[in-house]
């Protein structure tokens, strides 16, 4: 039975110890938050020992593998100590606050026997699942171009002064964008060459970006391009296209999958899942269960975590500097 820590009860957290809760191989064994009164109401709701000191839970033997949903700017920090320590990381999106940081990690992941899983949890939704299969058969031939869009409410509930900030990771592109750029670059199936990106704050007072379009130039010389608006007030999208060589596909996290052949689209049956978020968090635990079990390689590396991020720092460097910025990982 694999002991989960959690470092970050939080939010987000929640999601994971659901997810793991719904596994037989695994069960939360410890949780920690900043304050140990939330870590304490946390694992009386999902069970395990309470931590107000992460040095604490990871000490703790019981622990074999954590989920890491702290805050951004503490990513790396936490990740580099729990895989020295021996621990298995599943490490939510983003990775690290650069591609240094991300380096870092993978380098302390480098010499052990722990597994470092980078949580990009659109590896793992549903509707994602189903336009790879159709993908990976050649159905469509292979992409040519994409477009996609995240757009929704910035300021919701669970947003935090640290979410404001680019110097702890914050802004809308880092915090939400990061998945329309994910899918993209995941359902596109290669390494983005350069970015060249315009990136904002354009409806709320902050310091960090809300607005952002970034237009990706792959090595194989495909382009696409991410949409990443966190607006005041509206109706929110998340959604992609893929122009591919034998037809279209549209994938909507709401929606499901459709084809697009001969000027029509057609629904993809059985491709919709309303649970999305929590069963693909599930999923993505059974696939680091497995890979611990078997000893086989995570599904979402720490290179390819890394390369998001780096494509993320392109494109701040190219709003800054209005040019064309190579990818540096």
């Amino acid at each position: 039975m694999l002991g989960v820590g959690i470092l970050g009860a939080g939010f987000f957290g929640t999601y994971h110890a659901r997810a793991v809760a719904a596994l037989e191989g695994a069960r939360v064994v410890a949780a920690c938050a900043e304050e140990l009164p939330i870590a304490e109401a946390f694992t009386a709701e999902h069970g395990g020992t309470p931590y107000g000191d992460w040095r604490a839970m990871l000490d703790d033997r019981s622990v074999d593998a954590v989920a890491i949903t702290a805050p951004h700017h503490l990513h790396c920090q936490l990740a580099v100590a729990a895989l020295q320590a021996g621990k298995h990381v599943l490490l939510e999106k983003p990775m690290a606050l650069s591609v240094a940081e991300c380096s870092g990690i993978i380098a302390s992941a480098g010499g052990g026997r722990a597994k470092l899983m980078i949580g990009q949890i659109m590896h793992f939704v549903w509707p994602h699942l189903v336009a790879r299969e159709i993908l990976v058969r050649g159905d469509l031939g292979k992409p040519v171009t994409g477009s996609s869009s995240l757009k929704k409410t910035w300021m919701e509930s669970n947003r935090r002064g640290w979410h404001l900030d680019p110097a702890t990771g914050g802004g809308m592109l880092m915090t939400a964008g990061i998945h329309a750029l994910d899918q993209l670059v995941w359902l596109m199936d290669g390494r983005v060459s350069s970015v060249s990106a315009s990136v904002s704050t354009s409806f709320h007072d902050q310091k960090a970006d809300d607005c952002a379009m970034m237009l990706l130039r792959f090595a194989d010389g495909r382009f696409g391009q991410v949409a990443s608006i966190g607006f005041r007030d509206g109706g929110g999208t998340f959604d992609m296209d893929l122009v591919c060589e034998k037809g279209t596909l549209r994938i909507d996290v709401d929606r499901g999958v459709a084809i697009g052949r001969d000027g029509q689209w057609s629904e993809v049956p059985n491709s919709r899942d309303p649970q999305w978020m929590q069963n693909a968090v599930i999923r993505e635990w059974q696939a680091m269960v497995s890979a611990i079990d078997d000893d086989t390689e995570v599904p979402v590396s720490g290179d390819y975590g890394r390369h998001i991020v780096a494509c993320i720092d392109a494109s701040m460097i190219s709003a800054r500097e209005r040019r064309d910025v190579s990818v540096a990982a």
